[in-house]
């Protein structure tokens, strides 16, 4: 299991709905390309499927 993820927002957050705009936030994401590492865990893995099509995920080890 990996010890956390490294996310990097490829999509603007125009056009999305409210709810996925503030789970980008939540998961500390505030323009387009930065990137942010976030811990493993079940909340972090089901933000991270609700917003799939806007980031990139890389594994850390």
């Amino acid at each position: 299991m990996a010890k956390s993820f490294k996310l990097t927002l490829k999509r603007s957050l125009i056009g999305c709905t409210q709810d996925q705009r503030e789970t980008v936030r939540c998961l500390g994401l505030r323009k387009r390309e930065q990137t942010v590492e976030v811990k493993d865990n079940p909340a972090m893995r089901g933000q991270i499927l609700k917003v799939q099509h806007l980031v990139d995920v890389e594994v850390v080890r």
